[in-house]
This record gives structure tokens, C-alpha cells and sequence, in this order.
């Protein structure tokens, strides 16, 4: 029952083949046994075991609130949930228990959603690991998969190997608990790429919607004018379905879109002729492995097969990106993070000499050095005599980033075809040689501009490489066209019929998964 999608088991739970508390107690039992992937921060169990217990009820009755109710989720631990720690991964707000619901988070549990518990991250989601945060990194499930232990003619999992995948980040917890069949759907955010790169190293569908489609009212900022909040899922279809949840003007949040959205049903697309996709030149950097590459052609040569138009586009201030990416959100953080001094929430050292020393030394404890290594940056950027010639050409930048893709866009293309992230997954001790900022810099770099250009954006797992390992590609679409996007993503999963991970060491009901086991198909299979 684990391994299947969202939609099958809803149906599953109308039919009464599974109960709410069935369903919630075996992710709970395999929340325990894949412990040390150290996905989630807190496993909220009393609470999701009332939840199912109420969902429950509700279908006895005949009274579902529709196909999110009793279905496991998770969150990101930078999402305000009332009455359950919110960490965000930080000594700064250790022990600090929300008020109130994200805005997100509160749609789904009126939903009847069941909240498995609040995944890990890089601090404050600054990273492109999971791996900086104070509870530890986070472990790609992958490490453990068949497919790539067979491949590396590796020995079962042993608790004390150190030869494991990051998962990418930020929000590799809520992937990792996704991909380990922990839960059915996750809340990511995606400030520069944080929910579609970890998609990409994890098999997962990674969706970036439009600025302003999803409220962002409880979601602890971190470049406001950036960040969104993603949906991490196995499938396509199971993406629309939170979307639809989710979407919607927020009078708490005015940057969200006025008036009702229209539902996120989508349509099958057999016919994709008449759609023009467009292959970014500047995406082609000397970076890019050769797997990687040769999957982006295959499935541009895909599209053309079908009868596509599939054109070069030019992107011409890509090469600005992720330096006018570094300024911005460092300035961002700089004003975020200035809330956290210790006076009205989270930590307080104990020092009492001054004002000024309370300040510093709580955020020197608070903070980790990738976090205050962003807040020096962004001062830096922000002082009087530096405004002008970074933050302000930094947004003028910005301006003509967002014009590129809007030139495309206007020229006829309907989709971008990228990839998501250079390479397939590393592992840890390879990952962790080089610092934050070169990290971001390099595995970010297809990402980042769709954030300051408030586009949708979604990676979609293409093929397992030669070590076994998930690569995905990124579709990009015009704002607030997020069901187009979907639409062409969901056809273009259809044809490569990526393969379910095999994770038979950890699963008592791997049986279910591997009966859902499709083939790569041979048009983007690697040779």
C-alpha cells in the first residue's frame, strides 16, 4: 500500500481496503525503521494517529473531505505548525512551538491530511545539501536502493557505513521521507531550487508553483521576494492534487493572486504536436556531466519524435544569474535573519553585561557559520556606501533576467526544457569538501533564476545512470501557467516511465512497491 500513489490509495480508503489508522501506522512503523536517514526532525505520532482516528470517522459516515483526506504527509521544519516544534533546523529556535499554522500547512489538515511529522533541512534552508543543519544531514534513500547497491556490488547496509548520498537541498528531508515511503506527499520551499534539487537526486516529482499562486504566511522567510512553497511527490498527478489544495489567494499573504484558482485537474495530453519547446543554449555549460547531457537530448529529441517543434533559445543574462542570485538573497537574509536577537523568541544566551553583547553572543550560538556568513554578505551589500552599486544593480539584473524568459515565452514557447541539477548524487564525503556558497553556486545553477523570475518550475526523474542513481530534467513554464506545465510534465513522465526505487532491506511490504515497478523506457534508458 506504500508504494502507491496519492490517488490510489484515496481510492483505496473510499472502497475501505485500508483504513486512516492502518494507513497512518505503517508509515509511523517505517518512520522508525529508516530512523537513520534522519528525514524527519520530529515525527508527530499522537497527533497523526488522532487525525486518522477522526478521518476515520468521517469515512464511516460517508463524509470525506476529498482525496487528501487520510493520507500521511510531512512538512519542512521551516513551516509554522501550531503546537508542534518549528526548529528550522537551528540552535536559534530549539524549543520554540508555533502559535499558529502556516497557511499551507493549515489547507492540508483541513483536508483531512494526517501530519507525519516536520522534515529536516540545511539550516534556515540555506544549502543545497541537507546537510548543515543541526541535526544532522540528511541520508538519500537511494544509498540504500538495490539498483544502486547492485550496481556497486555493495554488501547490505551496515549502521556504521559512511559511503552514503546527500540528498540535495534544502529540503532533503521532506524528499527522503517521500522516496522512503515514509509519507505520500511533502511541503518543500524553493528559494533558489530547494525542493527541485533534492527531487532531482531523490526520484521525485520536485514542483516549484508561480510566485504569489501559494500563500507563504507562515513559512519562516528567508528571501522573501524568492521563496515559495514546494510539493514533493512520486507522481505528476499526485503534485495537482496538493497543488489544488494549496492554491488560492491568502488575505494573510497580499504578494498571493486575487480571486479563485481554477482547479489543477489535469488533462491527458496525447497529442503534443502543436507545443514549441525550448532548449536554453546558455544551460549547456562545460559543468554538465555527460549523462545528464545525454538525457537532455533524448528527451528534446523525444518532443521532436512526437511531432514538437523543439528550438535553440537564447537566455543571454543566464551568466549573471547566480552572482545577482548571491547579492540578493544574501541582503534578504541579512533583514530576515535581524528578527532573531534573542529578545522576544527562541534562544537567549546568558550573558547580561550589555545590550550589544546579549545580541551577539545569542546569535553567535544561534547561528551556524553558514548562516552568518549570509547575514555578514548581506550587511556588506546593504551598507550606504555599497547600496547602490550592488543591491540596486543586482535588481536591475534581476529585470533583465526575468525579461529573458519573458522574451521566450513571447516568441512562441510554451515549455523550457533544462536540467535540474548538473550531476546525479554524491556522496557525503565528497559533497562536503567544498564550502556552502560553492556548493549552492554550482548545484543551483539551472534553478536559481526561475526564483527571481517567479516562474513554475518542475523536475521530473528521467533514468536511473550507470551507478543506479536518479537523474531528472526541469520543465519551466510562464507565470501562473502552472497546469500547462503539468500537463506537458505529466505526459512527457508517461513516456519515460521512470523506475520505483527497491528498498527491500527496509520495507516488511516492499511487495506492493515492486509489483508498481515500470521499466525505463528504452528512448532515455542509458546504454
Amino acid at each position: 500500500m506504500l508504494g502507491r500513489t496519492l490517488r490510489e490509495v484515496s481510492v483505496a480508503l473510499k472502497r475501505g481496503q485500508v483504513t486512516p489508522t492502518e494507513l497512518c501506522q505503517k508509515c509511523l512503523a517505517l518512520i522508525q525503521k529508516t530512523k537513520f536517514l534522519n528525514a524527519y526532525i520530529t515525527v508527530s505520532e499522537e497527533a497523526a494517529l488522532k487525525q486518522a482516528e477522526a478521518s476515520e470517522k468521517r469515512y464511516k459516515k460517508g463524509q470525506s473531505l476529498g482525496d487528501l483526506d487520510g493520507i500521511p504527509v510531512a512538512v519542512k521544519d521551516n513551516f509554522s505548525t501550531t503546537g508542534i516544534e518549528t526548529t528550522c533546523a537551528s540552535n536559534m529556535l530549539k524549543g520554540y512551538v508555533p502559535p499558529y499554522n502556516a497557511t499551507v500547512v493549515q489547507k492540508l489538515l483541513d483536508q483531512g491530511a494526517l501530519l507525519m511529522g516536520k522534515t529536516n533541512l540545511d539550516e534556515f534552508a540555506m544549502g543545497s545539501g541537507s546537510t548543515d543543519g543541526v541535526f544532522g544531514p540528511v541520508k538519500n534513500p537511494w544509498s540504500y536502493s538495490k539498483q544502486y547497491r547492485e550496481k556497486r556490488k555493495q554488501k547490505p547496509r551496515d549502521e556504521n557505513d559512511s559511503d552514503w548520498l546527500i540528498t540535495g537541498g534544502s529540503s532533503g528531508g521532506s524528499a527522503a521521507a517521500v522516496s522512503a515511503f515514509t509519507c505520500f506527499a511533502a511541503l518543500g520551499s524553493d528559494t533558489g531550487g530547494s525542493t527541485r534539487n533534492p527531487a532531482a537526486h531523490c526520484g521525485l516529482i520536485g514542483f516549484k508553483p508561480s510566485y504569489g499562486l501559494v500563500s507563504r504566511h507562515g513559512l519562516i522567510p528567508l528571501v522573501n521576494s524568492m521563496d515559495v512553497p514546494g510539493i514533493l511527490t512520486r507522481c505528476v498527478d499526485d503534485t495537482a492534487i496538493v497543488l489544488g489544495v494549496l492554491a488560492g489567494h491568502d488575505p494573510k499573504d497580499s504578494t498571493t493572486v486575487q480571486g479563485p484558482v481554477n482547479s489543477f485537474l489535469l488533462p491527458s495530453l496525447t497529442d503534443v504536436s502543436k507545443l514549441c519547446i525550448g532548449i536554453p543554449k546558455e544551460y549547456l555549460v562545460p559543468e554538465l556531466s555527460p549523462e545528464v547531457r545525454s538525457l537532455w537530448s533524448k528527451a528534446a529529441d523525444l518532443f521532436d519524435s512526437e511531432g514538437a517543434k523543439v528550438k535553440e533559445v537564447s537566455l543571454p543574462h543566464t551568466c549573471y544569474s547566480i552572482v545577482c542570485y548571491h547579492v540578493l538573497c544574501t541582503s534578504e537574509v541579512a533583514s530576515n535573519m535581524a528578527r532573531f536577537d534573542g529578545l522576544e523568541y527562541g534562544h537567549r544566551c546568558d550573558i547580561d553585561i550589555s545590550t550589544e553583547a546579549m545580541y551577539a553572543t545569542t546569535r553567535r550560538e544561534g547561528f551556524n557559520d553558514v548562516v552568518r556568513g549570509r547575514i555578514l554578505s548581506g550587511n556588506f551589500f546593504l551598507l550606504k556606501e555599497n547600496y547602490e552599486d550592488y543591491f540596486i544593480k543586482a535588481q536591475k539584473v534581476r529585470r533583465l533576467i526575468a525579461n529573458d524568459f519573458v522574451n521566450v515565452f513571447n516568441s512562441g514557447v510554451d515549455v523550457l526544457l533544462t536540467p535540474t541539477t548538473l550531476r546525479e548524487a554524491v556522496p557525503y564525503l565528497e559533497f562536503i569538501q567544498e564550502d556552502n556558497r560553492t556548493r549552492s553556486a554550482q548545484d543551483d545553477i539551472f534553478t536559481q533564476a526561475v526564483n527571481m523570475a517567479g516562474l513554475p518550475a518542475v523536475n521530473i526523474p528521467v533514468a536511473l545512470s550507470r551507478q543506479g542513481l536518479p537523474i531528472g530534467l526541469q520543465f519551466i513554464g510562464p507565470a501562473f501557467c502552472d497546469q500547462q506545465l503539468l500537463t506537458v510534465a505529466k505526459w512527457f513522465e508517461q513516456q519515460v516511465q521512470f523506475p520505483v526505487i527497491q528498498l527491500e532491506e527496509l520495507m516488511d511490504d516492499c511487495s506492493s512497491v515492486l509489483a508498481n515497478e515500470k521499466l525505463a523506457s528504452v528512448s532515455l534508458k542509458q546504454q
